[in-house]
């Protein structure tokens, strides 16, 4: 951020962009790039921009999932075959998740025992 403030400090004085850019050891599209930026945005241009994606197509429905999560601590022996089943008969509307969502689910919030391995 300070080395793009100095940039953009330099750029705005008169200095021409390929000399400056060659001082500060970045490629011309990068200057340019951080030059369209700050003249969109201001200074909040300079800062990095988040790499993730604004949306997620095939994210599980969030009312879907808190039911996984409820039915799974309500009935923590129960695993994914039969959770999964529980939902296809209850909500038909929803499409057929695989039993490999549930894992996740289960991953991500920890509702899932550590499996054992075995040192010989």
């Amino acid at each position: 951020m300070d080395e793009r403030t100095k940039f953009i400090g330099r750029l705005l004085s008169g200095e021409k962009m390929a000399p400056l850019c060659r001082e500060f050891g970045i490629t011309r599209r990068t200057g340019y790039k951080i030059w369209e930026r700050y003249q969109q945005d201001g200074n909040t241009g300079l800062y990095n921009r988040s790499r993730a994606p604004h949306r997620h197509p095939n994210q599980t429905p969030f009312e879907v999932e808190k039911l996984i999560v409820r039915l799974k601590t309500d009935k923590p022996s129960w695993g994914a075959p039969k959770i999964r089943e529980i939902i296809i008969n209850k909500f038909a509307l929803y499409p057929v998740f695989f039993q490999i969502v549930f894992g996740v689910i289960f991953c991500s919030l920890q509702l899932r025992r550590k499996s054992f391995t075995r040192v010989w």
